[in-house]
C-alpha cells in the first residue's frame, strides 16, 4: 500500500490524459464517497457533485473550462488529450446561500477525489476558470445548484516533473518536448 506521500507526489494538475482509457460512474461515486466523508464547515454539508463521463457530455463541460492560465500561447489540453470525466463541484443554496462560506469544503473535498483518483491509476485537475451561469446549463442543474469548481479526471498522460524554485518563481512551464515542469518551494523555506 502506497504512503499518503507517495500518493501526493503522483497527485498533480494534469493537463493532458490518454482518451482510450474512459473514467466510469462507478469510479466517480468512489471519489465523491470519499469526499462524502470529509470535514464540513459546521457540519452543513452543503456541497453537491454532478458527474460527467459519458463523451458527448465530457465534450460539452470541456468547452466550458478555460485550462493552464500560465500558458496563454497553448491550447490545453491539447487535441485528444482531454479528459474522459469531470466532477461539478456544486453547492445547495437551499442548505446555506452564502456561496463564499465554503471554499475550505470545497478545497478538501476536491483534494481527497483526486487523492482517491491516484490511488486508481487516474489523476486530475482543478478547474476554477468556468462561468458558473453556463456551466449550470450545460449540466442542467437547477438554479439553487450552484458550481462552485470543475473537476477533470482522466488517465494520465504527460509527463510532470517537480522542480525547486528559482530566484523566487514559482510559474509552471513545459519544455520544447513538451514536458509540464512544477517548481516547488524548498520545505526550510515553507516554516516561519
Amino acid at each position: 500500500m502506497e504512503r499518503l506521500i507517495d500518493l501526493v507526489r503522483k497527485n498533480r494538475s494534469y493537463r493532458g490524459y490518454d482518451h482510450s482509457r474512459k473514467v466510469t460512474r462507478d469510479e466517480l461515486l468512489e471519489m465523491v464517497e470519499a469526499a462524502r466523508l470529509c470535514p464540513s464547515s459546521v457540519n452543513n454539508q452543503p456541497l453537491k457533485y454532478h458527474l460527467v463521463y459519458e463523451e458527448d457530455k465530457t465534450a460539452r463541460m470541456q468547452a466550458e473550462t478555460k485550462w493552464a492560465r500560465n500558458l496563454p500561447e497553448m491550447t490545453l489540453p491539447h487535441p485528444g488529450k482531454e479528459p474522459t470525466a469531470f466532477i461539478v463541484i456544486c453547492q445547495d443554496s437551499r442548505i446555506d446561500p452564502n456561496l463564499s462560506r465554503y471554499q475550505k469544503d470545497v478545497g478538501i473535498v476536491a483534494q481527497t477525489m483526486l487523492l482517491a483518483a491516484v490511488e486508481m491509476g487516474l489523476g486530475g485537475c482543478m478547474i476554477g476558470n468556468f462561468k458558473a451561469d453556463s456551466v449550470r446549463k450545460t449540466a442542467g442543474l437547477p438554479d439553487e445548484i450552484h458550481p462552485l469548481l470543475v473537476v477533470a479526471i482522466g488517465k494520465p498522460d504527460e509527463e510532470i516533473i517537480l522542480t525547486e524554485v528559482v530566484d523566487g518563481k514559482t510559474p509552471y512551464y513545459r519544455d520544447d518536448e513538451d514536458r509540464h515542469y512544477v517548481p516547488k518551494r524548498k520545505l526550510e523555506d515553507l516554516l516561519c
